[in-house]
């Protein structure tokens, strides 16, 4: 089937925020809320605001509500089991709460390896273990090739690593890590697997059993959504945690939601499924296959050839710039990176270059994206690190130009 070209006029209809004159291109930081979401949301608060458990009928509405939505989660990333699904505040919070649950049952001696690329949310939880005589690994980035070396890993792995977590996709390489194959590896030594998928979320249409991993950690409002996240595990390692919760809370999620989810925000992201659904029509009116997935897979191809497009405007025009390295893939390619490009001047501070596009109403952003480790590794700490410009599918190739024409005199 031939993939038609995404309409950006239909796609940008669902996000309010975008009828500004302004160039959301910080997304990598938080996207714009679909309106689907915000419908949502408001409807819950307005109709369903009770406590959930109670016998009269508003509460059994809204508990309906709410298991409505987190159905709709598994569905979008593929879950065997809503119970798979845990909702929290942040990934950060979710990667805290894991390792303190796994680690009541790991021994001092026993070992975790994370790496150097990723966001700090998915690291010091892991490496404050040590206090509790744990051994933290961390598996190095190529500094020649920016990339993860799978050998790297294989000579980390000991019998007594009990978990190797790693990001998907990182928030300043963009650069698309193989988890699948990194997963086998990992599974083959004996350990678990945890993925931060948040810088990846946005881009592609997420499997965790079709990639085979214990957990998987995104932010919501990065996927067009409110700020909370989500988290899978698998139904029988989530059974096996320790609790988090009250002494006598056992079920799962609950167990480790303390103080439970937000409702309403959990509410919220059934639109997200109704948006990708409406894309999906939308381009294909007379397909419609039996299996929801199938139309989530097409929307989500719709979004990354257009980002792809996106992408390669862009680092070719950065590559015409002398004094600008590109950090990471050198191409759009979404097979090896999503739309995620950053890049720093030999001879200017990041800083001087993002204010000076501000007064132009392009939002882009330069730090380190509490990515420190991997901004240290590349040595520009004094550059301010990186300046990173993060396009979306809703992202149009005008705005791209528009940036590109500040650009051009501010690099020059």
């Amino acid at each position: 089937m031939e993939t038609p070209t995404l309409d950006l006029d239909f796609v940008r209809s669902y996000f309010p925020a975008l009828q500004r004159d302004f160039a959301f291109m910080d997304n990598a930081g938080g996207s714009q809320t679909l309106k689907p979401v915000v419908d949502k949301l408001s409807e819950y608060l307005l109709n369903y605001d009770v406590q959930h458990g109670a016998s009269y009928s508003v509460s059994q509405e809204a508990v309906a509500k709410v298991n409505f939505a987190t159905r709709e989660m598994a569905k979008y990333v593929n879950a065997k089991d809503p119970k798979e699904i845990v909702m929290s505040s942040s990934s950060t919070m979710l990667f805290r709460i894991l390792s303190l649950t796994l680690s009541k049952s790991w021994q001092p001696g026993d070992e975790v390896i994370t790496t150097n690329s990723e966001h700090e949310s998915n690291c010091s939880p892991w490496t404050d273990l040590a206090d509790k005589g744990i051994v933290v690994k961390i598996w190095e980035v190529n500094p020649e090739t920016q990339e993860l070396d799978i050998n790297d890993l294989k000579a980390l792995l000991t019998e007594r690593t009990k978990l190797v977590t790693i990001v998907h996709a990182s928030n300043i390489l963009g650069t698309i890590n193989p988890i699948k194959k990194i997963g086998k590896v990992v599974h083959d030594g004996g350990a678990l697997f945890c993925v931060d998928g948040v810088a990846l979320a946005p881009h592609r249409l997420i499997d965790v059993r079709d990639w085979d991993v214990d957990f998987y950690v995104f932010s919501c409002y990065k996927v067009y959504g409110p700020h909370c996240a989500l988290m899978y595990g698998k139904l029988e390692l989530l059974e096996a945690l320790a609790g988090i919760n009250h002494y006598f809370i056992n079920e799962v999620p609950y167990k480790i939601q303390p103080g439970n989810k937000n409702f309403e925000m959990t509410f919220s992201m059934s639109g997200l499924n109704e948006y990708l659904k409406a894309v999906h029509d939308h381009h294909y009116p007379d397909d419609q296959p039996s299996k929801v997935r199938e139309k989530f897979a097409r929307t989500f191809d719709l979004f990354a050839n257009h980002e792809e497009v996106l992408g390669n405007r862009f680092i070719d025009f950065l590559k015409t710039k002398e004094n600008v390295t590109i950090i990471g893939e050198q191409s759009g390619d979404q097979n090896k990176r999503v739309a995620t490009i950053a890049f720093y001047h030999e001879t200017q501070n990041s800083k001087d270059i993002v204010e000076q596009v501000d007064p132009y109403n392009v939002g882009i952003r330069y730090g380190d994206f509490y990515a420190k480790k991997i901004v240290e590794a590349i040595g520009i700490e004094d550059k301010g690190g990186p300046v990173r410009v993060s396009f979306v599918h809703y992202n149009t190739l005008e705005e791209v130009n528009r940036l590109i024409e500040v650009l051009d005199k501010v690099l020059s």
